[in-house]
């Protein structure tokens, strides 16, 4: 009878120990200096919808002088007129302006330091050491960020907004350290066309973790469901989403942003290329789960320039460092894209190979091997701005227009 005893308190134990082992590897964890001179130490949570490292933080980049001469220079000058009833009626040359600023974002796990400098931008410190500085066009950076939570270890959590903070320094995360959030939502989605993608959830651009809320209503009724109690997501139509709960129970959901076509769309974060976000009407199902390897910050490496060799549809080739799009030029930049109305965020450091196959589209294909056909963006279609390869030891620049180039292989 002893020893039984002895048994049932030390599988009580293990039990206990399992619940504890919250593996919180795949958090943000950074140190917070205010300008008021406080220092929070903690799990971070950015912008409410930000909170693994393999979360992006979006923003924009401005282009050197060299891109906005040389996109100016081939748009020139262009002709506008006003019709009425299909008469012109009148007609002005005009010269086309080029914003100097492109669309960029990163993946939290590259970053060293964050500092605000201005109202709606940041100075970035990288792992490799390159300095990078980004302006607002979304929340994640400026004034207009919802907010900033860290959870300190000693004060527990602390709000701040961006006037707040005077810099940010990330480090690795303890991954046995606990959240008063709850685990990071994480999953397998499917698609209507059966495609699927699995990793870190985002709900409805918002939801991140399990103590989040779900809301909608049943019958007339109210419904807010902890993330944690729900076992998956169905889309049951336009208007509404059937939510099958852990305990069995089964509900069909209307009448919220959570639950219908007015959706902003649900975010995985794969750890294997970056993210895709999918609409309500492409959505089919999520199946929540557990992941079997968490990612960390010492998972995201050094990122360096982008290289390979370039081929021309005359069959010439170039090998060197490349910058695509006139814009990017580092592993860690981001290639945009759509592909069956999903949009796609993939790490430049992941791809393996870019093949034109129309003036439209391109395929994509990752180190992984898994491939997309992608199209709707400058990075994958006629509107790219240019591939320039620095080739030999003398850095003779070569630019391959999208009409003449045919593939580059990355040797990344």
């Amino acid at each position: 009878m002893k020893s039984l005893k002895i048994g049932l308190v030390l599988a009580a134990l293990m039990a206990i120990g399992t619940v504890a082992r919250a593996d919180n590897a795949n958090r943000i964890y950074g140190k917070i200096t205010t300008n008021d001179g406080d220092v929070f130490e903690g799990l971070i949570r950015w912008d409410r919808n930000e909170a693994s490292w393999v979360d992006m933080l979006d923003g924009t980049k401005e282009l050197s002088d060299e891109v906005v001469d040389r996109e100016q220079g081939r748009k020139g000058r262009h002709t506008s007129r006003i019709e009425i009833f299909g008469i012109t009626v009148a007609k002005s040359d005009a010269d086309w302006s080029f914003s100097g600023a492109a669309q960029s974002g990163i993946r939290f796990g590259h970053l060293v330091r964050l500092e605000p400098i201005g109202d709606d931008r940041a100075l970035l410190t990288l792992k490799s050491g390159q300095k990078v500085e980004l302006s607002g066009g979304s929340t994640d950076i400026g004034d207009n960020i919802r907010e900033i939570i860290i959870e300190d270890t000693d004060e527990g959590e602390v709000e701040l907004l961006w006037d707040d903070i005077e810099t940010i320094e990330f480090m690795k995360t303890d991954p046995s350290l606990e959240s008063n959030f709850g685990e990071r939502l994480y999953g397998t989605l499917t698609t209507r066309r059966g495609d699927t993608f699995t990793g870190y959830i985002t709900w409805d651009v918002d939801e991140v973790f399990g103590s989040d809320i779900l809301d909608g209503e049943e019958h007339g009724r109210s419904r807010k469901i902890q993330f944690d109690k729900i076992a998956s997501i169905e889309r049951y139509s336009s208007s509404g989403a059937t939510v099958n709960l852990e305990n069995g129970e089964s509900l069909v959901l209307r009448g919220t942003n959570d639950v219908d076509d007015s959706n902003r769309g649900i975010i995985v974060g794969d750890p294997g290329f970056g993210q895709v976000i999918v609409d309500w009407d492409e959505f089919d199902k999520v199946e929540f789960s557990h992941p079997t390897h968490d990612v960390s910050y010492t998972d995201f490496k050094e990122s360096h320039p982008l290289k390979g060799t370039v081929y021309t549809e005359d069959g010439d080739k170039y090998t060197g460092t490349i910058r695509w799009d006139d814009d990017e030029e580092r592993t860690w930049e981001i290639l945009d894209g759509d592909y069956r109305d999903i949009q796609f965020d993939i790490e430049f450091g992941k791809i393996k190979s870019i093949e034109k196959r129309s003036s439209r589209t391109s395929v994509v294909t990752l180190l992984d091997g898994r491939e997309f056909r992608l199209r709707d963006s400058n990075d994958v279609d006629s509107d790219n701005k240019g591939i320039f390869i620095t080739t030999g030891d003398g850095g003779t620049e070569t630019e391959v227009d999208w009409e003449d180039f045919a593939r580059v292989e990355f040797s990344n």
